[in-house]
């Protein structure tokens, strides 16, 4: 059996209309307001301000890093020219330092002929010895360099070298004996210490 036309007409138009029904059911998208576009971009804004605040924080750490440092090298650098222009002066004060620890020996044979000068009783020589001997004292001095005369005088580690102790009825105990070698100071530097002996005190007396 076959289906008419009239049959056939009747279908296409309810599948035309379902078709019309199913378009309208479909909702259209909404279009985006202000609101909610300022809305979807306050996240990026946010994200820029907390980029922004950690440059700024990263920027205030380095400056306080470098200013530091700044601080640290000019410290250094003004200690670095105190001691410098401190080693220059102490150059130039003590520049003589190793002419003189060579001419000690030669004033040490010197003492020697002006003592044995005085034991032979020549008088001319004697003059002689001590005019060069006056000499040379001012020479000394006039380049800083002091003698150091220990003898009678409290012994001083600082300045003399004991080479033993001796009992004595007249020097207290702790003072200098005598004195075998003479010591030399070049201003506030020791040269040379003298060489002593440093009295014990008095004798001691024999039980009875």
């Amino acid at each position: 059996m076959g289906i008419d036309s009239g049959e056939e007409f009747t279908l296409d138009c309810n599948q035309e209309d379902m078709s019309n029904d199913n378009s309208e059911a479909t909702p259209e998208a909404e279009p985006k307001t202000t609101a909610t576009a300022q809305a979807e971009e306050k996240p990026a804004s946010t994200t820029e301000q907390g980029n922004e605040e950690n440059l700024f924080t990263q920027l205030q750490t380095d400056m306080e890093r470098f200013r530091d440092l700044a601080m640290r090298t000019q410290a250094d650098f003004e200690n670095y020219r105190k001691r410098a222009a401190r080693e220059k002066e102490d150059a130039i004060k003590y520049a003589n330092t190793s002419l003189l620890e060579k001419l000690i020996p030669v004033l040490d044979n010197y003492e020697f002929g002006l003592q044995a000068a005085r034991a032979e009783g020549n008088q001319a020589i004697l003059i002689g010895f001590e005019m060069v001997a006056k000499q040379l004292q001012e020479f000394l001095s006039g380049n800083g360099v002091e003698v150091i005369d220990a003898e009678g005088k409290p012994f001083d580690p600082n300045l003399h070298d004991a080479l033993g102790q001796e009992e004595s009825a007249t020097v207290p105990e702790g003072n200098v004996i005598r004195q075998i070698r003479k010591g030399y100071k070049l201003r506030d530097r020791l040269i040379r210490p003298a060489n002593v002996f440093v009295s014990k005190g008095q004798p001691v007396q024999p039980a009875s």
